[in-house]
């Protein structure tokens, strides 16, 4: 496994990960998954953390999100982090790492490419075989684009229509029904390891520019053309 990037450029886009310790199944309880989302609420209260899309599964989750350049993604993820396994810990009394010890970022390039990860994050449930769909899983981002709700919401809407370059939430809602049908028959439960070991997905000039911002390691790295784009692992 590669060392995790947690390094953040304002403005873009980034795919969060984060695993349990030792990848145990210490969100396997809906309480605890429920006291996660709350927890992504409050960071969207507290630091304006806009989040585009979000799973919590029973042993990681995943976070999209965009960059303001307000340190707001490192307070977010501190919060997050820290309130879930203090909360777990005393709830069940339990002690030591909750979490894997470093959450991992990659950017993604907005329009088509944040299209795919968005699609990659709510079909995460469907791959592991534990739902048909990604309805059946209460505790995503899906329930939100699909049925918006006015209070309570974590998702940040007009952040996420700019990102895809639609005017409206039906309109994205219409063309989301029929990019999710369509691969709905195709889903495996293969691993794609791209969108959460990779530092950068998008197009060739895309990843060039995240590469050169990165600077340090990054620049040593290598890029390479995949199904769905260029990746720079």
């Amino acid at each position: 496994m590669p060392r995790a990037n947690r390094t953040f450029i304002a403005g873009h886009y980034w795919h969060i990960t984060h695993r349990c310790h030792r990848k145990q199944f210490l969100l396997e309880n809906s309480v605890d998954r429920k006291r996660w989302l709350y927890w992504v609420y409050q960071a969207r209260k507290r630091y304006d953390f806009c989040v585009l899309n979000y799973m919590v599964t029973s042993n990681h989750i995943h976070l999209l999100v965009h960059d303001r350049g307000k340190g707001e993604i490192a307070r977010s993820m501190q919060l997050l982090a820290g309130r879930t396994a203090q909360e777990f810990n005393s709830s069940h009394g339990r002690q030591g790492a909750f979490w894997a010890d470093r959450y991992h970022a990659t950017a993604v390039e907005s329009g088509a490419h944040l299209l795919r990860c968005m699609l990659y994050i709510d079909l995460n449930m469907v791959r592991a075989g534990l739902v048909s769909h990604p309805r059946d899983w209460p505790h995503s981002g899906y329930h939100e684009i699909m049925y918006p709700k006015a209070r309570g919401r974590r998702i940040n809407y007009a952040s996420l229509l700019e990102a895809l370059n639609y005017e409206s939430l039906t309109q994205l809602q219409t063309s989301y029904k029929i990019w999710l049908d369509a691969l709905l028959p195709t889903v495996s439960t293969r691993r794609e390891p791209l969108w959460t070991e990779s530092l950068a997905i998008g197009g060739l000039a895309f990843t060039r520019r995240i590469q050169s911002e990165l600077g340090g390691c990054a620049r040593k790295r290598k890029r390479t053309l995949e199904s769905i784009g260029y990746a720079l692992k």
